[in-house]
């Protein structure tokens, strides 16, 4: 087995793993992600079980800094700065991600269960992705706001 074939596997896997887990969490269901939106003021009130998933992202988020910190222990991290693209391209993130239920990844695993509401997710997805680098070029933006 070659290494290209090998490392193609191992995203496979790794890429299966997790879809598998965010079906079993329920980071797929519409619901829970509106709860978390929401942070359950409309079930009630915030409750444990309805800041569940905004807990878990929180739990999440410091796994992948320890993660970060760990591989990178003899490297210098850069320090990127937040730029005008920055704040607004994480609010359309966000409103897409709270109106469809579903961040990219979970938009595939909301496939993968066959919720065919998914394929009008990705669909906007896509276009949004081709709108970008349309207005990037005809506005001269930097390809990525993170990269110096």
């Amino acid at each position: 087995m070659t290494g290209a074939l090998r490392s193609h596997l191992l995203m496979g896997a790794t890429g299966l793993v997790l879809g598998v887990t965010v079906s079993a969490a329920g980071f797929s269901d519409w619901g829970e992600v509106h709860r978390m939106f929401s942070l359950g003021l409309l079930d009630g009130g915030p409750s444990r079980d309805s800041l569940r998933m905004l807990l878990g992202f929180g739990g999440a988020v410091l796994l992948a800094m320890a993660g970060f910190r760990l591989l990178a222990r003899h490297d210098q991290i850069p320090v990127k700065p937040i730029r005008s693209g920055t704040i607004s391209g994480a609010l359309l993130f966000g409103a897409g991600w709270a109106i469809t239920g579903a961040c990219p990844a979970a938009a595939l695993v909301q496939l993968g269960e066959g919720k065919a509401a998914a394929l009008a997710t990705l669909i906007g997805i896509l276009a949004g992705a081709w709108l970008h680098e349309q207005a990037r070029r005809r506005f001269h933006w930097p390809r990525h706001s993170c990269v110096d």
